[in-house]
């Protein structure tokens, strides 16, 4: 191709000189400036994550879109239950920890000992979820009373039959979080009424996608853990409604958000270190975090809270 550089008089010049100042822009003075697009310091570092598998799909979703953004900050999520997460966390290991149940006074403790401080931050509702085998015909709903006779601490029951005298007589596999998990401790305090009290004999996992697999794979299943993975596997899992007294009710948006899907809706939470939110990288986490919560918890499964309970957590933050 030949170019046609046939510039009359000064219009040549001037054609020149602006070429050459977009190449200088363009080239920034062969420096580095440290700052990105919009003119603000870039930021980099390392922000450990880790706790709940039942927060992990917000937490996890957040920080895949905060690295978008910021991909010199590298925000690893790790799964090792709320118990185990909260072992990281309260010796100053790691800055976050995802947590499907408040922080024990032991565990606060522990903390304070350490010279860790925190804050607590709640960023979805989660509604517990029981679920069998897609072909279980029979169980559609159980009381809080029934969940209770096959889960508590001692119970021998192993039968469908043995829970209600019109069901087959066939052998129930239980599946479920192990004692690491906060949900674990969630569903143990709300059903048998004590946290931590619970048949030992039944198939535990801190990863909840075991979970789904096991009771996936066993026609005589029946297992719990939150609901977003049951609504990431509808076409593998089938959900049983609850009754605490009130009829049966499942699991949705509207009975999570408002509570009649009750006792087994709660808060899912995490907690951050004060200290580490004054790296300029930490703090921009939890903005983002934050700002947008709402969104990313209900594509991953969970609900939303009312917007003014994430300006409340803005304030919160923004007076550390």
């Amino acid at each position: 191709m030949k170019l046609n550089m046939c510039f009359p008089g000064s219009r040549w010049l001037i054609a020149v000189a602006s070429i050459a100042v977009l190449a200088v822009a363009a080239c920034g003075g062969g420096e580095d400036d440290g700052q990105d697009n919009g003119g603000a310091a870039t930021l980099s570092g390392l922000i450990e994550i880790d706790g709940s598998s039942t927060v992990f799909p917000i937490s996890q979703a957040v920080a895949e879109e905060f690295n978008k953004l910021n991909r010199d900050v590298q925000v690893p999520v790790g799964v090792s239950g709320t118990g185990g997460g909260f072992k990281r966390f309260v010796t100053g290991e790691t800055t976050i920890s995802d947590a499907s149940r408040p922080i024990k006074d032991s565990e606060a403790a522990e903390a304070a000992e350490n010279g860790v401080e925190f804050i607590e931050l709640t960023v979805a509702f989660d509604g517990l979820s029981v679920l069998v085998h897609p072909d279980n015909s029979f169980v559609e709903c159980l009381t809080t009373a029934e969940l209770s006779d096959i889960w508590a601490a001692g119970s021998d029951i192993d039968r469908w039959n043995e829970v209600r005298a019109e069901w087959p007589d066939e052998e129930i596999d239980l599946f479920g979080p192990d004692t690491e998990s906060g949900t674990f401790d969630y569903f143990t305090e709300e059903i048998n009424g004590e946290t931590g009290a619970s048949r030992p004999d039944y198939t535990a996992a801190v990863d909840d996608n075991v979970l789904v697999q096991g009771i996936a794979g066993e026609k005589g299943s029946l297992g719990y853990f939150g609901y977003a993975y049951y609504a990431e596997n509808t076409d593998k899992l089938k959900l049983v409604a609850v009754d605490s007294g009130s009829g049966c009710v499942l699991p949705t948006n509207e009975t999570i958000a408002d509570g009649s899907y009750s006792p087994l809706s709660r808060p899912l939470l995490i907690y951050v270190n004060t200290s580490d939110l004054q790296k300029p990288e930490v703090r921009a986490l939890i903005d983002f975090y934050i700002d947008n919560a709402a969104e990313l918890a209900a594509e991953v499964g969970y609900v939303a809270l009312p917007e003014a309970e994430y300006e409340k957590a803005r304030q919160l933050v923004s007076q550390q």
